[in-house]
């Protein structure tokens, strides 16, 4: 199976997050409790939307989702909002204090006393899953939590160990490539 983890930090990726995952559900036919009432088969192992939610034994469907920020009013949203009972309260994760739309804060003060958490919680749902694709990271990069807390949870992800699929990359010129087309897509304006 081929599963892919989503992550979303601050304001920001929390708002696209807590909309992608309605209308994931309203593609699917998943309801806001996760039930799917046209679903007959528990385990049902090759349903597309299997990529992004897992299966509990008792039919539920959850996200495979980590919600992230230092501040729990938007997060307290998706507690209490149409959604509250599609996600596990272990994959809503938020801290006391905002970053004040400040990167330092974000990433070398407030957002370094969580990053262990929210990497345990991503490494949790990493476990469970038994063919990871990758992940998707939702942030903005204009506050302070998803500049600063996505970047320092990137960085944490770069240093973390790696198997490297050579075999994959068809040509020499693939990380120029990359590299070049990401200065493009920056630079334009």
């Amino acid at each position: 199976m081929r599963e892919v983890i989503s992550i979303h930090v601050g304001q920001g990726g929390i708002q696209v997050g807590n909309a992608c995952w309605e209308l994931f559900c309203l593609e699917h036919g998943i309801q806001p409790d996760g039930q799917m009432p046209s679903d007959k088969t528990i385990g049902g192992g090759d349903d597309a939307f299997n990529t992004f939610f897992s299966e509990t034994g008792a039919g539920k469907h959850v996200p495979r989702a980590v919600f992230l920020d230092l501040e729990p009013t938007v997060i307290d949203e998706v507690r209490t909002g149409t959604y509250r009972q599609l996600f596990h309260p272990e994959q809503l994760i938020s801290g006391k204090e905002d970053a004040a739309n400040n990167f330092a804060r974000g990433h070398y003060t407030i957002g370094k006393e969580i990053v262990d958490l929210c990497l345990d919680r991503i490494r949790k749902l990493a476990d469970n899953c038994t063919g990871l694709q990758g992940f998707l990271v939702f942030h903005s990069v204009g506050g302070g939590t998803g500049s600063g807390l996505g970047s320092l949870l990137l960085e944490r992800f770069w240093v973390s160990p790696s198997i490297h699929h050579h075999k994959f990359q068809l040509q020499s010129l693939n990380t120029y490539n990359s590299i070049l087309s990401t200065h493009s897509i920056v630079g334009t304006h």
